[in-house]
């Protein structure tokens, strides 16, 4: 019997059932048809579970899923006959499934195809009550029967088991041949040493390029790639998602950067069209490590290992082909070579290079995270650093200083003004957020000569710095106690529970502890450690032991090698001229860098900078307290226009200096990299101490209870929070916002909130928070739970006018002072009268505005463009009556994200209150996703934000119900004010 199998492109639920012998889906959303298959008429009915099915299909968007439920009741083989390809099923039915375009159909067709059930995947159940499920397969791993759920034998609940059993196993088991190489293997390619090992080429210079040196490039990137995938034994590696959760298991990494070079290839105009349009719709877009919560990325069903083999082959072909014979690199057969700028076509070739090289590191730590026996270190390989082989003198349990690993001495660093950014003219591959200026100027200072090593960060755990919710602030203990933490994740235990005997995990191989070597942890675990550190020896400062931060890291360089060297001499940023086998060996800046060794080396190893510190290049990455960010003139490359700005949001830490791992651009002295706070990398810390607030960059904190690196000094010493560092709670700008908020503070201090002028003072711009929130509830929204929700209400004035008329406020995106003045606090600042005269006066609230109605307020630190999510994925986010967005949405980096999820969080009648004066800048709102703001590139036309804002709500439901111009006045002191007119709208859900 005939059957349609549906796939959907955007499916929001799911629900497979077969009956009757059809199988159909019904989906909340469009589809269109996919395959046609014969189906086994046994009646039963078949359900994907609902965790299962939310999983993929919020994952792989193009995966139909109907033959999910089919192979349930399907196994067999399948044979490749003109791109036909043929199923037997239990009842001796044939199931034949056309190719799609473009796509492969062992992975557009599946789970019917392969010798595993989907029942390892997902539930079967039965439609009807009375009828038993009872399909089975013979196989899966090592030749084990499989029983549906439901049925009588073994249940496998694991949805990512589903693409194993499919014939990969014993080729990948063991060490690779030289077929396994796509490219040319390591033994014959640039960057092999005498002894057959293969290590990182230098960055190549850009100002005199051929076609000979970009094709040597990326043979080296292309096969160190390949090298390290050679260390996955099995297939199982390919498809396990890592033991977090946060990131796609490995088949997608070996797909995703072959797929990036041949797209952004296709952007720049130098290829035509795709090699393999499916892949390089699914391996395009990875993921940022999310919260350390997420856990719905990783169940779908991927292509074959073999599949991606050949695909990489095919890529391979065509990136050289483009080297060798694409005009625009014509270098008249090496004697005239070239240069490759940003504007030139080929910069997204090194572009491709370079993002390799990225996932070559990233990857190597998702190695590191895979159970042991699912590795084998390959052929070729780098090796340990060969302290690995000494007998240690110490002991598995209670390493001594001195003995064991080396004492940390703090030493004084004199500060001196340090210029960020890398110039446009430098002659190698940059990412976006390493060009731009700033001047950041670092007062004196104190570091520890090395990072902390294992050996001290044991005591940190065996005196229970992970029992103690002290050292942890909010964000770091949520996390500990999510993933259960006791340790650094890379150690391993090796006694008895208590008895602290620890072994240490290393890409391929578990060794002996390395207690001189540095402790790889995350941020989180890093601050902790600082708190700890304090606790019990104290501050050599005024203030407590923290990390390090951007531009205190470049005084620490070598001056030999450090910014402004760099700028002097494209010979000093020492990437450019060493290669991997060569850096452990250079008479100055000598390091554990471009992949030297495959693990760490002992922190004292090597010689340390003019200031006394070592590793301060190479080894680990050293966390920091900045969040990372974007520069002055900072520009998108229209090549990758999403590459940092995403992640501009709070939520990321920089990560300075490189590890053993690092290689190309990574180790440049402009590297500008990040990751969130939880996140595993080969990064480690070193104690920083200082009498003035750390030099660093915070920008404002997206996500639930921040980041916010000034918080966490904050609650490590009970003092307040040092607000300096911070951009939008500096005193100046808190000052701006307390001001513009509770425009009656300082009238018991004689201060008018605007200097009286007469009939021209503006005091109609005045109250504007409330205002707005007047606005909302003026035009009448539908009354349905009676809640509303402020985005970006920074110090809440807004919340607080909206709290006396509705019952519940969230209010998303404070500064830290709106929940102090909701605590009861009487905050005070200081207005700026003339020059350094300023007067302190006290906040005072709006009449009406008291205790009772501030405690109808829950602030919240949210991210306005993840709205979806939260209602989506926040039980108790929930709906609201009324919403308003003040002078925010030109401030967003995705101000559509935020507006498409309108629809799923305002109840019917309940109106949107949005008012902006569309300010759009870059630093804000990368140009491509602007409203408005610029010229039509074909017509030349103005597009102006209003319009395309109209387009937007009126396509999501929502009727336009008022327009007015709204004025606001900023006081920057007594004599001059910002004088802005924003455009209110007010929106009515239909």
């Amino acid at each position: 019997m005939i059957f349609q199998a549906l796939k959907k492109s955007t499916i929001s639920s799911s629900l497979l059932v077969q009956s009757r012998g059809k199988l159909t889906a019904r989906h909340n959303g469009h589809f269109h048809t996919a395959v046609a298959v014969a189906s086994s008429p046994s009646g039963v009915a078949v359900r994907s579970s609902f965790a299962a099915d939310r999983a993929i299909t919020k994952i792989h968007r193009n995966m139909g899923i109907a033959s999910n439920a089919f192979s349930s009741m399907a196994s067999s083989n399948y044979i490749n006959m003109n791109h036909t390809y043929v199923m037997r099923v239990p009842t001796g039915g044939v199931a034949a499934f056309s190719r799609l375009p473009e796509g492969n159909p062992s992975t557009m067709a599946f789970l019917g195809l392969r010798n595993k059930s989907s029942g390892a995947a997902f539930r079967v159940q039965c439609d009807d009550e009375e009828i038993a499920p009872v399909a089975s397969v013979e196989g899966g791993r090592n030749g084990a029967r499989l029983d549906a759920v439901g049925g009588g034998g073994r249940t496998v609940q694991e949805a990512w088991m589903v693409n194993l059993g499919r014939g990969d196993d014993e080729w990948l088991t063991g060490p690779r041949g030289r077929d396994w190489f796509t490219g040319k293997a390591p033994d014959v390619c640039p960057g092999v040493d005498k002894d057959g090992v293969i290590r990182s080429l230098p960055l190549p210079n850009l100002s005199k390029v051929t076609r000979q040196s970009a094709r040597d490039y990326f043979d080296n990137s292309w096969t160190l790639f390949e090298t390290l995938f050679a260390g996955l034994k099995g297939e199982e590696p390919f498809y396990r998602p890592p033991i977090h959760g946060l990131r796609h298991p490995q088949i997608f990494y070996y797909g995703h950067t072959p797929c990036l070079y041949i797209n952004k290839l296709r952007v720049a105009g130098v290829l035509s069209k795709p090699v393999h349009a499916y892949f390089e719709s699914i391996f395009e877009v990875g993921v940022d490590e999310m919260l350390w919560d997420d856990m719905h990325k990783n169940d779908m069903v991927w292509p074959t290992v073999r599949e991606v083999h050949e695909y990489r082959k095919d890529v391979y072909d065509t990136v050289v082909e483009a080297i060798m014979t694409h005009p625009s690199l014509d270098d008249n057969g090496g004697s005239k070579p070239l240069v490759v700028n940003q504007d030139h076509p080929m910069w997204a070739l090194f572009m491709g290079f370079e993002h390799e090289r990225i996932h070559l590191e990233t990857s190597s730590v998702l190695f590191a995270e895979t159970p042991i026996e699912l590795v084998q270190r390959p052929r070729n390989w780098p090796p340990l650093h060969p302290s690995v082989n000494v007998n240690h003198p110490g002991k598995k349990t209670r390493p001594l200083e001195g003995v064991d690993y080396p004492s940390n001495t703090m030493i004084p660093v004199k500060g001196r003004t340090i210029h960020l950014g890398k110039p446009l003219d430098f002659p190698s591959y940059g990412w976006d957020n390493e060009y731009g200026e700033r001047t950041v100027e670092v007062p004196n200072f104190q570091a520890s000569e090395h990072m902390v090593t294992n050996g001290e960060f044991w005591h940190f755990v065996a005196d229970g710095g992970y029992r103690n919710k002290d050292y942890w602030c909010d964000d770091g203990w949520a996390w500990r106690t999510h993933r259960n933490m006791k340790w650094p994740f890379f150690w391993t235990a090796a006694g008895p529970q208590g008895s602290h005997e620890y072994i240490l995990r290393c890409i391929f191989e578990e060794i002996p502890m390395r207690w001189d070597w540095p402790c790889n942890v995350t941020y989180y675990e890093s601050k902790a450690y600082c708190r700890w550190k304090t606790t019990k020896n104290g501050s050599p400062c005024s203030k407590p032991f923290r990390v390090l931060t951007e531009a205190e890291h470049h005084v620490l360089r070598h001056q030999e090698h450090n910014l402004d060297a760099a700028r002097a001499s494209v010979l000093s940023d020492k990437v450019m001229t060493t290669s991997g086998e060569d850096f452990p060996y250079e008479a100055t800046g000598a390091a554990n860098l471009n992949m030297a060794y495959s693990s760490h080396s002992p922190v004292d190893q090597f010689q340390a900078s003019h200031t006394g510190h070592r590793d301060v290049v190479g080894n680990a990455w050293e966390w920091t307290e900045d969040h990372f960010n974007p520069l002055k003139n900072f520009e998108v490359h229209h090549v990758y226009d999403d590459f940092s700005t995403p992640c501009f949001d709070g939520k990321h830490s920089m990560i300075v200096g490189g590890s053993f791992m690092s290689t190309g651009d990574e180790a440049s002295v402009f590297a500008r990299f990040h990751f969130r706070p939880h996140f595993l990398q080969f990064s480690g810390f070193r104690l920083v101490a200082s009498d003035d607030n750390a030099p660093a960059t915070h920008l404002f904190p997206g996500a639930f209870s921040g980041q916010a690196a000034a918080r966490n000094e904050e609650e490590a010493c009970n003092k307040p929070i040092p607000t300096s560092s911070n951009v939008y709670e500096s005193d100046e700008l808190l000052g701006m916002y307390l001001g513009l908020h509770f425009p009656l503070s300082g009238s018991n201090e004689g201060v008018q909130p605007i200097i009286d002028h007469g009939a021209y003072t503006p005091n109609h711009g005045l109250r504007f928070p409330q205002r707005v929130a007047e606005l909302l509830c003026s035009l009448k929204p539908t009354k349905s739970n009676n809640r509303a929700l402020d985005i970006g209400c920074a110090v809440g004035g807004a919340s607080f006018e909206l709290a006396k008329s509705f019952d519940h406020v969230e209010a998303g995106n404070f500064i830290a002072a709106a929940k102090r003045i909701q605590a009861g606090e009487q905050l005070s600042f200081d207005i700026p009268i003339e020059g350094h005269i300023s007067k302190k006066v006290s906040v005072i609230q709006e009449p009406g505005v008291d205790s009772s109605i501030m405690s109808k307020v829950n602030f919240f630190q949210g991210d306005a463009c993840s709205l979806s999510d939260y209602a989506e994925n926040r039980y108790d986010f929930g709906t609201f009556d009324g919403v308003i967005l003040s002078n925010l949405l030109c401030r967003l980096p995705d101000p559509s994200a935020c507006l498409n999820a309108m629809p799923k969080i305002v109840n019917p009648g309940g109106v949107v209150v949005m008012v902006t004066p569309f300010s759009w800048l870059e630093e804000f709102t990368p140009k491509s996703r602007w409203l408005g703001g610029f010229h039509d590139p074909v017509s030349g036309e103005p597009m102006w934000s209003k319009d395309k804002l109209k387009q937007l709500m009126e396509g999501l439901g929502f009727e336009k119900i008022h327009e007015e111009q709204m004025p606001l006045v900023i006081r920057e002191h007594r004599r001059k004010y910002q004088y802005i007119i924003s455009e209110a709208t007010g929106w009515r859900m239909l």
